[in-house]
């Protein structure tokens, strides 16, 4: 058996298919592409089911892959095991109606036997029950013994969808011996020892499963294959697990650096170490592929791999951020084989530091809320944390439930998943509620949909501002009537519309309805189930009637700037991708008249210097010119010319494809101007954070730059006058005065400090001797803090034996100031407890060391109040010592 390294394994497999006609092709990213079924990318064949399915033409019949995966349904098994981990890489080979169970079986014998010079007598395969075609090329072409074939059921050998291309599979174990096993006769393969492991599955694609159950034979049967290369490693290196094979050792040996604990030592630092070590590769991959932590789907899968391996390291005594180093040894392994995570390096380390900063500022407060209420949940004598607590550990303090769970377990613990997943809806419930009630959102979708409006309203809008429209339906509040009169509001449904309904972010036209004795103005446009227009219209005069002829007329210059801020949130979206990286993607837009906002996945506040350069970009993009077309086409279609990771929206046959030049190519349904140049200019307002993982920025463009630059302009003016200077010299202007500022506050510390000073003979003359221990208590006004600690060190200096408690007020706040001699401090004054003590009379609190302490107060009032406590203060403390 060959000795491999993980890296050469890979290599030795693709190198033998590709002797075999099959094109290499490199590892697809763990997001999937255009497959909203999948999380994550889990398998090899996952990312090549266009080409099984028929959707797409494979670039070979023949290819081969080593796939990047991550599988996260067992997390919380990770680690506690050394046979789970989350990152794998999953080795195949594929045909599209080319080869099949003949080859497939072949090819895989001869890599293992031959190339790999794995025993054919530690070799056992399992085969689906009724699959005699499969069986019989083990039997009679490969020569196995039938002894060591075995049948399995549906659920082990058979893969299915719910409909679509499914069939049997062979897999191919690998028997380790008898001390992996359980002992038993009738021990192989389907066991649940780890006696004999699965290295190699064959999947062999021959029918069609339809709606109804039946399994209809394909007329070109495919080929699906995946092996474990890992695991095949494990095999290959005689290891005990995939922790102990190299490179993965190197990672395990490198959390054992950082963290000075040894792999071995207990049990407890072993389930550590190996969550780490799995945790930070995959973390490492998925960052480098585009995601950001967040609480939703592919980014919540990170977060959890983050913040369990952060936690693991808390338990190994790591209490600073470790793991965005920690990735650096993951990319020294693998940049060879995957050079984006190279290229990528200084994102992945800036994007997982963040993230564990976030997560350092509340787990150890979690944690004691955590241990408290395991402390109260043993107290009571039951063994369930209720999901109202469970959830203000994940809403409060950042805890994934599978987190809480793990450390339950570790007290023979669990939580109450179901009441957690209800206190989870109620905070979405009360999100949605927020967000309705922040669009004002009066009017129900659903309102008219118990009404019979059977003629659909035909949009005219992308084309036309102005048309002639019959009058089909009108409501009164929730009721149809057949008329509107002057003075009254209502909604008036229209056999065709120019007028666009809000949608996709963008807000609905208004403008005029009218004819010869009626004049309506459209006040919004709304859409009901899709296909019915709703134009929310308040009568300025006349009457109108169901049946009536009126002209349509959208408000043009209002529609023009909506469709610049829209055109402009395309080219936006393409600068944000340019500048910060390719995990940015939209998460909400809000497309008005005067104003657009940008929601978008990015993990930290943006710069000064990224804003310029997305500014920048996007107004060289305006400059340029370029023609928008807008394209109606499939969603396929769309794909291929590129409008790429906007397919989370559900489309019909046909969608509208909008291009800004080359630059930008987007699904979107909103209006547009006709060329780059008619948006006129782009001007960012503010850049804001609005939830973890999202940003919000928003910006001008058009007129309204004109006019926020002209409102600039006027308060400069505004300025310059009021400096007496011209507005070219106002930053000059400025700069001495600053200047000249600090001169006179240093000239008035001075005289503020001498007039301290001048107190001093005053202020020791009034020094009390209380149970042999000398004090001053002193009120002292017009004094700053910094002036008062100055006073203060000069006494104290002065004196062999003092304690001195000052008060001042300045700004209407009290600040005090306590200190003592060293030789009191020996007799048990402690300024710290004292001026504790004192300012709380004042409204305040504060504390420090014995010889010298500080505090603030809130209410002036009581300054003398409390220093008066300070005679009775240090009774108490020489009495009790």
């Amino acid at each position: 058996m060959k000795k491999l390294g993980l890296h050469e394994a890979r290599e030795e497999f693709l190198k033998f298919f590709k002797e075999k006609e099959h094109l290499v092709a490199p590892s697809y990213p763990l997001v999937p592409i255009n497959d909203k079924s999948l999380l994550l990318i889990n398998a090899g064949m996952a990312p090549l089911k266009p080409y099984f399915l028929g959707a797409e033409e494979p670039p070979k019949s023949r290819m081969t892959t080593c796939q990047k995966c991550v599988r996260t349904g067992d997390i919380e098994n990770v680690g506690k095991t050394s046979r789970h981990g989350t990152f794998f890489e999953m080795l195949g080979n594929f045909s599209f109606g080319d080869y099949f169970k003949k080859e497939a079986i072949k090819w895989a014998w001869e890599f293992i036997t031959e190339r790999m010079e794995i025993s054919s007598e530690k070799l056992w395969v399992s085969v689906y029950l009724d699959d005699d075609e499969a069986y019989n090329i083990w039997k009679d072409e490969i020569k196995i013994d039938e002894d060591r074939i075995v049948r399995l059921g549906k659920d082990d050998n058979f893969w299915e969808l719910e409909v679509g291309p499914c069939g049997p599979c062979s897999e191919i174990y690998v028997d380790r011996g008898e001390k992996y096993g359980c002992g038993q006769e009738d021990c192989k393969p389907g066991c649940d020892c780890d006696r004999y492991v699965e290295v190699w599955n064959l999947v062999f694609s021959q029918y069609d499963k339809d709606e109804k159950g039946n399994y209809n034979p394909l007329p070109n049967p495919n080929i699906d294959t995946g092996m474990g290369l890992e695991r095949m490693a494990t095999i290959l290196q005689e290891a005990e697990n995939i922790f102990e094979i190299e490179p993965i050792k190197d990672i395990l040996m490198e959390v054992e650096k950082v963290s000075g604990v040894k792999y071995g030592s207990s049990d407890k630092n072993d389930m550590s170490i190996r969550v780490i070590t799995d945790h930070i590769r995959a973390t490492t991959f998925l960052v480098s592929d585009g995601i950001i932590p967040s609480n939703e789907g592919r980014g919540y899968v990170l977060r959890r791999l983050i913040r369990r391996a952060a936690r693991h390291g808390k338990l190994l005594g790591l209490n600073d951020n470790f793991l965005y180093n920690l990735s650096l040894k993951v990319i020294e392994l693998w940049k060879n084989i995957y050079p984006e995570i190279e290229a990528n390096k200084n994102k992945i380390q800036k994007i997982i530091r963040i993230e564990e900063e976030k997560f350092q500022e509340t787990i150890d407060q979690g944690i004691n809320i955590l241990n408290q209420y395991v402390a109260e949940i043993k107290e009571e004598k039951k063994t369930i944390l209720d999901g109202k607590r469970a959830f203000k550990l994940y809403d409060t303090f950042g805890f994934p439930l599978d987190l809480t769970k793990e450390i339950l377990e570790e007290d023979g613990l669990s939580v109450d998943e179901e009441g957690f997943n209800t206190e989870m809806e109620k905070q979405r419930e009360r999100a949605r509620r927020a967000r309705d009630e922040e669009g004002n959102a009066v009017w129900n979708s659903n309102a008219y949909s118990e009404f019979d409006i059977e003629e659909n309203s035909e949009f005219l809008g992308y084309k036309e501002l102005e048309c002639n429209s019959k009058v089909v339906s009108i409501f009164k509040g929730q009721s149809m009537v057949n008329t509107l009169e002057e003075g009254e509001e209502g909604v008036i449904i229209l056999d065709k519309t120019p007028f666009y309904a809000e949608s996709g972010g963008q807000i609905g036209d208004t403008g005029l309805l009218k004819n010869d004795s009626f004049e309506g103005s459209v006040t919004d446009t709304k859409k009901e189930s899709g296909r019915i227009y709703l134009h929310f219209t308040k009568v300025n005069q006349g009457n109108i009637n169901v049946g009536d002829t009126v002209k349509a007329i959208v408000d043009k210059e209002k529609r023009l700037n909506i469709s610049r801020n829209h055109s402009v949130t395309h080219i936006l979206h393409k600068a944000l991708k340019e500048v910060l990286g390719e995990h940015v993607n939209q998460a909400g837009s809000l497309v008005m008249a005067d104003r657009l906002r940008f929601d978008f996945s990015h993990f930290e506040g943006l710069t000064i210097k990224e804003l310029n350069e997305i500014e920048e970009k996007v107004n060289t993009i305006i400059l340029k010119d370029v023609d928008v077309e807008t394209i109606e086409t499939s969603v396929d279609e769309a794909k291929k010319v590129g409008a790429e990771a906007l397919f989370d929206e559900k489309y019909g046959s046909v969608v509208r494809l909008v291009k800004m030049g080359e630059y930008s190519k987007e699904l979107c349904g909103g209006t547009h101007v006709k060329s780059s140049s008619s948006i006129g200019s782009f001007k960012i307002l503010s850049e804001s954070g609005i939830a973890s993982g999202v940003r919000r920025i928003e910006a001008i463009t058009g007129e309204y730059v004109l006019k926020y630059i002209k409102g600039i302009e006027n308060k400069v003016d505004e300025i310059a006058g009021i400096l007496k200077t011209n507005k070219m010299d106002i930053i000059n202007k400025t700069k001495s005065l600053v200047e000249e500022n600090k001169n006179l506050e240093k000239e008035i510390d001075k005289l503020k400090s001498k007039l301290a000073m001048s107190q001093f003979d005053d202020i020791v003359k009034e020094t009390k001797n209380i149970n042999g221990v000398n004090i001053i208590t002193k009120s002292i006004e017009g004094m700053d803090a910094n002036s008062l600690r100055q006073l203060g060190d000069k006494i104290k200096d002065s004196l062999d034996s003092i304690l001195l408690v000052l008060g001042t007020v300045s700004d209407d706040k009290v600040n005090f100031i306590a200190m003592a001699t060293k030789d009191l401090t020996v007799k048990g004054i402690h300024a710290g407890k004292i001026i504790k003590e004192v300012s709380k009379i004042a409204g305040g609190g504060g504390g420090g060391r014995p010889d010298m302490a500080q505090a603030g107060g809130k209410d002036p009032s009581k300054i003398n109040e409390a220093l008066a406590k300070v005679e009775d203060l240090v009774r108490a403390q020489i009495g009790s010592n």
